[in-house]
């Protein structure tokens, strides 16, 4: 295994296959085999890290980033990375997770478009996966971080977090990987992906795909890409992510501007809101990568293949905190409450009080702060 330092790209256009925002490291595990069947030759993580590995190599932590995230977990914004980090706050000099103290390792996920092997990748024949990427698991990415864990001579993680998507990838450390956490922290996640949750999913890859400039995936070549169907799929995705109070006391029916939006050209100020997402974040990410990672998410079910969450979970002997936001519609709280009630005696339920819904997980950093801080003391 090879790691290698990052060449940054600081082009400020729509997301294209190069780009690189952020300082990153590359690690690359060899061929992974996939559990849908499928193979990858050759991959590539991108990880950063915050702090030093002590000697006994006991203070590591994994910080799993959510479905648009990246390994830029805290750090201000450069011209190669427009945005500041993700979950500022987190990483830092007295934070809950201090670089003296702590080991802080972040990987973009596999199928990612953050320096990981993913759908913009270069396939053996030499042109970019595309179309052709195959199906990615929770389960995949999880073994490839193991890999990485591996190469940097980390047996067992101190602890490992992430809220969403990332906390999917930390019940499956726990489920496949039980004596290698000491600690787990969950956050506005679940065990399986819902019905519910895979319908969201479904509308919002159909409307990527619907985008007649998506062109099967291989539009790398093309003057324009998907970014319509991509900003579509933000707009759809965002109004789940926040609650309807939050929704209504931030917007109301307030028209943006003085036009009016009832006939006179003018748009309600939430639809601003929704439109400004879409556009940011098709600026900075793959629709290929979304797809990819969408569908991994529906993947999701630690319980699969193992008799059941239950069972999935007997194994862990570490601590297990989960923590719901009490708004959340999308990852409601009676999906943490189950994670708890199915997992060994001692996983502990603690709830995030927030008006804005799932993204309460990110904002409601003090609340947060609070749960990081006891579940690793």
């Amino acid at each position: 295994m090879t790691i290698t330092s990052h060449s940054p790209d600081t082009s400020s256009h729509a997301w294209r296959p190069g780009d690189d925002p952020g300082d990153r490291r590359f690690l690359d595990i060899g061929p992974v085999e996939l559990e849908a069947g499928g193979r990858l030759p050759a991959v590539t993580l991108a990880y950063e890290t915050w702090g030093t590995l002590s000697a006994d190599r006991d203070n590591a932590v994994l910080v799993e980033h959510a479905l648009t995230g990246d390994s830029h977990v805290v750090g201000p914004a450069t011209p190669a990375h427009p945005t500041p980090g993700w979950w500022d706050g987190l990483i830092g000099d007295g934070a809950p997770l201090d670089p003296a103290r702590d080991f802080v390792v972040a990987i973009n996920v596999l199928g990612g478009c953050q320096g990981t092997t993913g759908p913009s990748s270069a396939a053996p024949d030499g042109a970019p996966w595309g179309g052709r990427f195959p199906f990615v698991t929770i389960r995949d990415q999880v073994a490839a971080e193991a890999r990485l864990a591996d190469a940097l001579g980390i047996s067992r993680w101190r602890a490992v977090l992430g809220g969403s998507m990332g906390g999917m990838r930390t019940m499956e450390w726990v489920a496949s990987h039980p004596d290698r956490v000491e600690s787990a922290v969950v956050l506005a996640s679940t065990a399986r992906a819902t019905a519910e949750q895979i319908a969201w999913t479904q509308v919002q890859v159909q409307a990527i795909r619907d985008d007649p400039h998506f062109r099967g995936g291989d539009y790398y070549d093309q003057v324009r890409g998907p970014e319509a169907g991509l900003a579509n799929a933000r707009r759809i995705a965002h109004v789940t992510y926040r609650s309807e109070l939050e929704l209504h006391h931030r917007f109301d029916r307030r028209p943006q501007g003085t036009a009016d939006p009832l006939g006179g050209g003018g748009r309600f100020a939430v639809e601003s809101y929704l439109d400004h997402h879409g556009a940011k974040l098709a600026r900075r990410f793959d629709a290929n990568s979304y797809v990819v990672l969408a569908e991994a998410m529906n993947s999701h079910d630690i319980g699969r293949g193992r008799g059941g969450v239950a069972a999935a979970l007997a194994p862990f002997r570490g601590r297990l905190v989960v923590a719901p936001v009490d708004s959340d519609r999308l990852y409601p709280p009676r999906l943490s409450e189950e994670i708890v009630s199915e997992a060994p005696a001692g996983a502990r339920l603690r709830t995030i009080s927030s008006m804005v819904g799932h993204d309460g997980f990110l904002t409601e950093r003090d609340q947060v702060g609070v749960i990081l801080r006891d579940a690793l003391s």
